[in-house]
Parts: C-alpha cells; sequence; structure tokens
C-alpha cells in the first residue's frame, strides 16, 4: 500500500481493472477512501481478506486487501498530505507481510507503492528505506542480509547504483572494490531475469571525466578499473571506467535514430545513477530490487503529497513497475540458479 497518507492508495486503485491474481496489503479503510478518491466507487469494491487463498473466490474487479499485523488500527486518521508516524508503521508493517508470503512462496513478486522515509523513520524503523527494509527482512533466519543492489529502469536505460541512501560523502567513502565488483556481478546476475544473459555493462566513473588519468581523483584508477577487470576474469562483459557527464547518453537505447552502446550503466552513486533515468520521464520508470530472493519493484517516484487525496496522481509508474514484476518473475521461473 505504501505510506498512506501519499499517492501509493490512490495510484494503486487507479490501476486496479480485473486482476483477481494481485492482492494489496495494507489497510482497507484506507484503500476504500482512494477507491473513491479516484472516482471508482461505483466499479470497484474493496474486499478484506484473511489470507492470499481468498483471493481466488472474488470476483474478476475485487480489490482483495490483507490486513498485516501491527497495522495501526487509526492510520485511516493519519491526514492525507502529511508526515505521521502511523502511516510509517502502516507502511513497514506491509513490507514485513509480503516478504513473509514470498518467502512462503505465496506470492510470485512484490511491488511496492511509494513510502515516506521520515514517516518510516517516525515509526522507529533504523531503515533509510524500502530497499535496506527489503534487504533485512528478506535475509533467511540467523543469516546476514544478502548484498543487494538499487536499479532504476525504463525502456530507454536502465542503471544499477554502487551506492544509495547516504550522504554524499559517505558514498565516496563506500566506493570500494569490493562494492564495485559485487554490484558488477549482481548486475550481470540479475539481467538475465530481463532477457540478457550477457549484459554490456558500462561503469560511470565517480569523478569529472572519469578523473582524467588521475588528474582530478584517482578512485578510477585504484579502485574502479581494478573491479572492472577482476569482473571481466569472471566472464561479466564490463567496461569502463567512463565519463559520467557522457556514459549515459551513449547507453540510452532509442531505435532506430540512438540504439544503445550498452545494455546497462553502473553508477557509483544515487542521483549520479537516478537523474538520467528520471530525467527521461517518471511514468515509464521502475525501481527495482536486485540480489533479493523475491521479485521486487517499485514505481520511481515518492509519496507526491500535495497530490493526495485529490485523485489526480498519475498510475502509469506503478503499472510498469507491475508490468516488470510479472517479466521478472517468468526470468526467475525459466531462468538457471546464478552463480554462487
Amino acid at each position: 500500500m505504501g505510506d498512506a497518507c501519499g499517492i501509493g492508495p490512490e495510484i494503486i486503485a487507479k490501476w486496479w481493472q480485473g486482476r483477481p491474481a494481485a492482492l494489496v496489503i495494507g489497510c482497507p479503510a484506507v484503500m476504500r477512501r482512494a477507491v473513491l478518491s479516484v472516482g471508482r466507487g461505483a466499479e470497484l469494491q474493496v474486499v478484506p481478506v484473511s489470507s492470499v487463498g481468498d483471493v481466488a473466490g472474488l470476483a474478476a474487479g475485487d480489490m482483495a486487501v490483507l490486513t498485516p499485523p501491527g497495522l495501526p488500527g487509526d492510520v485511516i486518521d493519519a491526514p492525507l498530505g502529511q508526515i505521521d508516524e502511523r502511516a510509517g508503521r502502516a507502511a513497514a508493517a506491509s513490507i514485513r507481510e509480503a516478504v513473509r508470503l514470498a518467502q512462503q512462496g505465496l506470492v510470485a513478486g512484490i511491488v511496492t507503492a511509494p513510502l515516506h522515509k521520515e514517516a518510516l523513520s517516525l515509526a522507529g524503523e533504523p531503515y533509510p528505506g524500502h530497499t535496506e527494509l527489503l534487504q533485512a527482512e528478506g535475509a533467511p533466519p540467523g543469516q546476514p542480509p544478502a548484498p543487494v543492489r538499487m536499479m532504476l529502469a525504463n525502456d530507454q536505460l536502465k542503471t544499477v547504483l554502487v551506492t544509495i541512501h547516504v550522504s554524499l560523502r559517505q558514498a565516496i567513502e563506500q566506493v570500494t572494490y569490493d562494492a564495485v565488483l559485487e554490484t558488477l556481478r549482481i548486475t550481470h546476475d540479475s539481467a538475465r531475469l530481463w532477457g540478457q544473459p550477457a549484459p554490456r555493462i558500462a561503469v560511470a566513473g565517480l569523478n569529472p571525466h572519469a578523473g582524467e588519468g588521475g588528474l582530478f581523483g584517482d578512485e578510477e584508477l585504484r579502485i574502479i578499473g581494478p573491479a572492472i577487470e577482476a569482473a571481466r576474469t569472471m566472464g561479466i562483459d564490463a567496461s569502463g571506467p567512463y565519463a559520467p557527464d557522457t556514459v549515459f547518453m551513449r547507453a540510452r537505447h532509442a531505435p532506430p535514430a540512438h540504439p544503445g552502446e550498452f545494455d546497462v550503466v553502473v553508477a557509483m552513486y544515487h542521483d549520479q545513477g537516478l537523474i538520467p533515468v528520471k530525467y527521461l520521464g517518471l511514468d515509464q520508470g521502475v525501481n527495482v530490487t536486485l540480489g533479493l530472493p523475491f521479485v521486487r519493484t517499485s514505481p520511481d517516484h515518492g509519496t507526491a503529497f500535495d497530490l493526495a487525496g485529490t485523485g489526480r496522481a498519475d498510475e502509469s509508474s506503478l503499472a510498469e513497475a507491475a508490468r516488470m514484476a510479472r517479466l521478472l518473475v517468468s526470468g526467475c521461473q525459466a531462468a538457471p540458479a546464478a552463480r554462487d
């Protein structure tokens, strides 16, 4: 459901159309409000369910909503368009239930509507966002969380990040040989799920002009370049590091006039990788968490508090996230296991 005070419930209500194989995890009352907000009260029935198995007995147009353990009973009272601790608790509870169902094999994949990081923090969650919470919850009992990476993608460009929700100063410190090499490995192994078993991976430099041979910084010489060489010895088609101000244009795939030179770009930090994709259009972008033991996607926009309750939020990115989730689920079922 995402943050109850944002547009997540509304874009779900807009997107929902004859989807008996889908399930909303969240608050039925919040989803009813969203259905009314987008003007679908006469055609769409919100039906509370107690298990995944109940979905099979519903009509095609019914919206099955499963209330997760720990959902605040008064989350419907949290005011729209505002940061609220109850909404943060509800979002976290919904994610945990979704992960539990995925781990049990009861759902094939998870599509998360936007949550608000400040609301999550007010709820006492130690995680800065979806990715870190999913990583922690997805770990098998007694085992450390598996390394994961954030990918933002649309039809023209895919970028995977070495570092994500940290300050820029911390991001630079976290650009290590191991982090870059692991990002390349995760990207390579995950690409088979969307039909590219041998992706051409371009690696962006950290510094202007990729360091210009050490004139503007030596991370490319000491860290990024050696990690690329190590990846190539593992059979990964990685190249670079390339100047960050041109590599995304080179990778942009917009045939026939502009076929991309690369299939995916590995970027060193959050804004370096996400700005190019978002510039191409928020309505088509999808966030994918690579490395999890289950499929997870989400829209590439936030909670848009200024639009909450207006019914004007655009559901296109959510629709793309759902489409990508189904594609990746199909890839998981068809692809061989990734290397250890």
